[in-house]
C-alpha cells in the first residue's frame, strides 16, 4: 500500500465514525477513507453480507477506482505488515461465495472483484471491439495503392524542397493500408514516429475511395490535444497537391466530451449512444491514453457500426486520471491474434537522437542507458543534479514567462499564445516543494523582481491560463491553455480553444489555473521547445516510469531533467500499474 494517509485527529472526514471490525482498523490505519467504508458497508446491507472479510475486498475496489484501476486483485493488493490481512485462499473463497457476487452488486471475474459498472463497462468495450472486428469495409487496395503512392511522392518532393533527406514512410503507408481494410484501427507509437501524418494520408486515402464525400470527425479528450490535432492534420497537408489539400480544409477537431454531446442530467452520459449514433463515417480520436473506460465504452456506444474508427495513441504515456488503462490492455489484449487492429510506427521523426535516446531507455526501464543519456553533456538533453536548482530554472523559466508578459502587453494574441509553447515546467506534484502551486508562485516573485509589478490583480497582463474544467457555455474545456491580453477595452482572456481562439471577460473565467509551471498529468497532448522536468524525492509515491516518459516525450528541441539519479532510478523502476481485465479478456474471448 503506497497511499495511505495519516488521520489527523478523531474528528479527520476521512476516519468513518463507528466503523468496526476489518472496515475499522483498515480506515484508522489509513487505507481505507470514509468513503470506501461507507459504500462497502451499504453495499453489505442491500446485498445481506456481514463477512467482514469480503467487505473489507469491496472497500478495496472503491478504493482501486479512486487509484485509476478499475477492479482489486486481492491475491497482490495485501502487503506485509501488522494489519490483519485475511488468508489470502480463504478470503478468495469467501469473495467468490459471497451474495453480493450472487446478486450481481459486485463481480468476480478471472479472480478480480470490480464494482458492477466498471465490469459491465469493461464487457461493452470487449464486445464493441470484437463485434467490429467481426467484419470488414468494402474496400478497394488498388485505388487505395495509388493514392498512397501519390501521396508518398508528394510529401517526400516536399522535404527535398525544404532542404530535408527524403524520408521513408513505409509504415505510414502500412498503416493506412490496414486501416483501409477495417472499421476499427488502433494506430500507435511514440512521439514524432509520424502518426499523424499517416491520419492525414488515411484521410485522403479514404476520401478517394468515396468520391461523393465522408463525414470526418477528429477528437482529442483535452481542448489543447484536439487544437494540436486540427493543427498538426493540416500541417501535414501541406505537403500535398493542392486538391487533395482543399479535401482535407474543412475538416476540424473537438473534444470528445464536445463530439459525444454532454447529457446535461447525466455527468456520464452523452447524447449520442447507442440509440442516437454520431453521423460520421470516419472518427479520429487522438492522445487515446487518455481516454478512460467509461470514455471508451462511450465512445464504442456513439460510433456506427459501418464507421471507421481510429484511435491514435501512445500506450506507453500516462493512463486517464480516471479509471482504466484502455489503450494499453487494448494493445496487450490483440497481441498475437488473427484479428489485431493494432498497427504500431516505430521510426522516429520528431525530436534529436539524444531526446529519442533517453525516451527509449525510459519507455524500456533501463535506468543506465537513460543515466548514460543524462550525464553525456549533450544540448539537446540536460542533468541538473544540484541541491538548489532554482537558478538554473530560472534563467529559462523567467525568459519565457517574460517572452509571454511582452507580447501580450503589445496585444499581440498570437504571439503570446506561440510563447506559451516556448517552455514548460513539468511536476508530479500539486503541492509542496517539488509542486505546481510552490513553482507558479516562485515565478511569479521573479516577474515582479524583474518588471517592478507586484501583479496584485489576479488576471495581471501575461498571466498563462489553464482551464482545468470543462464550460460548454463559453466553449471552452478541461486542458485548453490561453493568456491575459492587454485591449484597449482592459484586460481579456484570451484561451486557445480547439476551434480558434475565444476572447473573454476575466471575470466569466471560473475554474482557471495559472500555468507557469503545470502538472505532468495536465501537459498530455501538448508540447514546448524545451521542457524542464522536476522530479521529486525518490519517495514520492507519483513516481513512475510513465510519469517522467511523459514528460520527456513533450520537448520538441530540449529536455532538462532536475532531479537526483535516486529519483531517476525511482522513477524508471516503478510502473504506474493499474488492475484490470480487459487484455486478459479480450485476449481470451473467442
Amino acid at each position: 500500500m503506497t497511499d495511505l494517509f495519516d488521520p489527523v485527529d478523531a474528528t479527520d472526514a476521512r476516519l468513518a465514525l463507528g466503523a468496526t471490525g476489518l472496515l475499522g482498523t483498515f480506515n484508522t490505519a489509513g487505507v481505507l477513507t470514509s468513503a470506501d467504508v461507507h459504500v462497502a458497508a451499504a453495499l453489505g446491507r442491500l446485498g445481506r453480507e456481514s463477512d467482514e472479510r469480503v467487505l473489507l475486498a469491496v472497500a478495496l475496489a472503491v478504493r482501486a477506482v479512486r487509484g485509476g484501476s478499475v477492479c482489486v486483485d486481492l491475491a497482490s493488493v495485501a502487503d506485509p505488515g501488522d494489519l490483519p490481512w485475511p488468508d489470502a485462499d480463504e478470503w478468495v473463497a469467501a469473495v467468490a461465495a459471497s451474495p453480493l457476487v450472487d446478486a450481481g452488486l459486485v463481480r468476480w471475474d478471472n479472480d478480480l472483484l470490480y464494482l458492477d459498472r466498471y465490469h459491465e463497462q469493461e464487457s461493452q468495450v470487449i464486445d464493441d471491439l470484437l463485434s467490429r472486428a467481426a467484419t470488414s469495409p468494402a474496400h478497394d487496395p488498388e485505388v487505395m495503392a495509388a493514392s498512397m503512392a501519390r501521396l508518398v511522392t508528394a510529401m517526400q518532393e516536399a522535404a527535398v524542397r525544404n532542404g530535408r533527406p527524403r524520408p521513408s514512410y513505409d509504415e505510414q503507408v502500412a498503416a493506412c493500408v490496414c486501416a483501409a481494410g477495417q472499421w476499427t484501427t488502433v494506430l500507435t507509437g511514440g512521439p514524432g514516429t509520424g502518426k499523424t501524418t499517416a491520419v492525414a494520408g488515411l484521410l485522403v486515402g479514404l476520401l478517394d475511395q468515396h468520391p461523393d464525400g465522408l463525414r470526418i470527425a477528429l477528437a482529442a479528450p483535452t481542448g489543447k490535444a484536439a487544437a494540436r490535432l486540427q493543427q498538426a492534420v493540416h500541417q501535414e497537408a501541406e505537403a500535398f497537391d493542392e486538391a487533395d489539400r482543399a479535401r482535407l480544409s474543412g475538416v476540424t477537431a473537438s473534444t470528445l466530451h464536445r463530439l459525444l454531446r454532454p447529457d446535461p442530467g447525466n455527468s456520464t452520459r452523452f447524447r449520442h449512444h447507442r440509440g442516437n449514433r454520431l453521423p460520421h463515417d470516419v472518427v479520429v480520436v487522438d492522445e487515446s491514453s487518455m481516454v478512460s473506460l467509461t470514455q471508451m465504452a462511450r465512445l464504442l456506444e456513439a460510433v456506427r457500426p459501418d464507421a471507421r474508427l481510429v484511435l491514435v495513441g501512445d500506450p506507453h504515456q500516462l493512463s486517464s486520471v480516471e479509471a482504466g488503462a484502455v489503450l494499453s490492455d487494448v494493445v496487450r489484449g490483440f497481441q498475437g491474434r488473427p484479428d489485431s487492429p493494432v498497427a504500431e510506427l516505430h521510426r522516429t521523426h520528431r525530436f534529436g537522437a539524444h531526446i529519442h535516446a533517453l525516451a527509449e531507455a525510459l519507455r524500456t526501464g533501463d535506468a543506465d542507458g537513460a543515466l548514460a543519456v543524462l550525464g553525456a553533456g549533450h544540448d539537446e538533453v540536460e542533468w541538473v543534479d544540484e541541491a538548489d536548482p532554482a537558478p538554473r530554472i530560472r534563467s529559462t523559466a523567467l525568459a519565457a514567462a517574460l517572452a509571454v508578459r511582452d507580447a501580450a502587453a503589445r496585444g499581440d494574441v498570437t504571439g503570446a499564445l506561440a510563447a506559451l509553447d516556448h517552455h514548460r515546467l513539468l511536476c508530479a506534484h500539486r503541492d509542496g516543494p517539488f509542486g505546481v502551486r510552490h513553482w507558479n508562485r516562485r515565478i511569479e516573485h521573479w516577474l515582479t523582481t524583474e518588471t517592478g509589478d507586484p501583479l496584485h490583480e489576479r488576471a495581471y497582463v501575461g498571466r498563462p491560463l489553464l482551464v482545468t474544467a470543462n464550460d460548454h457555455q463559453l466553449g471552452i474545456y478541461n486542458g485548453d491553455s490561453g493568456v491575459v491580453v492587454a485591449t484597449p477595452a482592459g484586460a481579456r482572456a484570451v484561451i486557445a480553444a480547439s476551434d480558434g481562439p475565444r476572447d473573454l471577460a476575466t471575470s466569466r473565467l471560473g475554474d482557471v489555473e495559472t500555468m507557469h509551471a503545470m502538472t505532468i498529468h495536465k501537459s498530455q497532448g501538448s508540447q514546448a521547445e524545451v521542457v524542464t522536468v522536476l522530479l521529486p524525492d525518490e519517495d514520492s509515491r507519483l513516481l513512475s516510469r510513465e510519469l517522467f516518459y511523459t514528460a520527456v516525450t513533450r520537448a520538441r528541441e530540449k529536455v532538462r531533467v532536475v532531479g537526483s539519479e535516486a529519483a531517476v532510478r525511482a522513477a524508471i523502476g516503478r510502473r504506474a500499474q493499474r488492475a484490470s481485465g480487459l487484455a486478459v479478456r479480450l485476449a481470451a474471448s473467442p
